[in-house]
């Protein structure tokens, strides 16, 4: 299931309010820590909203559990599907970097990234991109308009979604198959290697827009955590111990 950009087939326009609320507030940075712009590391879930979607009748559960002295957000679905998503924007620009630290028990046997049935993920977290009408094309600005008169707020211009791909690619970025010009999934892992274990990830979502895209994205974005499987009708658990935005390279990379 995609959460992103069905807004303009209005069989399925339910995403949109999931989107409009992403983008909601702005996440301000401190004079001791103007390299970080968020944190997370999941000692509660204050700064989310579990978002259910219309027409799904079994949630997708998060949750903060302790595993040894830390604590982690725990993602479990069994044909279901909810999201998380942060009260919270960013300035993309200041901080490009997006660090965290996942673990996948499971990926699907009937997943596929480049079907619409088989567009489930075990884990997956969403960059959002602000609309900014004085940069669009007069077909998308009436098409923004009309949503923006429904919900009283502008949809996302764009998105990029970070996957544990369930099958194994030759290409590292692959179109969303509901949204193929508007969102793009990059695989950070796939397969069934590495399940089970905790890995650490970083990105630069500014590199990976221009990948994508072919261009700089818009300056505004918020997050989503994602556990679906109501296309395969499967199961899954995974974990997520932080996510962390910053202005700069870690040195330590991925793990």
């Amino acid at each position: 299931m995609s959460v992103v950009f069905k807004f303009f087939d209005m069989r399925k326009i339910a995403p949109i309010v999931f989107i409009i609320v992403l983008l909601g507030g702005t996440l301000q940075g401190t004079a001791r820590a103007q390299s970080v712009a968020l944190r997370e590391e999941f000692t509660s879930l204050a700064n989310w909203k579990h978002y259910q979607f219309p027409k799904v009748d079994r949630l997708s559960e998060y949750s903060v559990v302790a595993i040894g002295n830390d604590s982690v957000l725990r993602t479990s679905s069994d044909n279901s599907a909810s999201a998380l998503l942060l009260q919270k924007t960013f300035k993309v620009d200041s901080f490009p970097v997006l660090r965290w630290r996942w673990k996948v028990q499971n990926i699907y046997q009937n997943g596929d990234e480049v079907t619409k049935a088989g567009d489930d993920y075990a884990l997956r977290i969403y960059v959002n991109f602000k609309y900014e009408p004085e940069y669009a094309s007069f077909l998308d600005r009436a098409k923004y308009s009309m949503a923006k008169a429904i919900f009283g707020e502008y949809p996302p211009h764009s998105a990029l979604s970070y996957i544990w791909a369930n099958r194994t690619h030759n290409k590292r970025i692959l179109p969303n198959p509901f949204q193929k010009e508007k969102t793009k999934m990059v695989i950070v892992r796939e397969g069934k290697a590495c399940l089970g274990v905790w890995k650490t990830e970083e990105v630069n979502i500014l590199e990976n827009y221009r990948e994508a895209f072919g261009r700089a994205p818009p300056d505004i974005a918020s997050l989503a955590i994602m556990n679906d499987s109501d296309g395969t009708g499967e199961k899954s658990v995974s974990y997520l111990d932080y996510i962390i935005l910053q202005s700069g390279k870690n040195e330590a990379g991925s793990q």
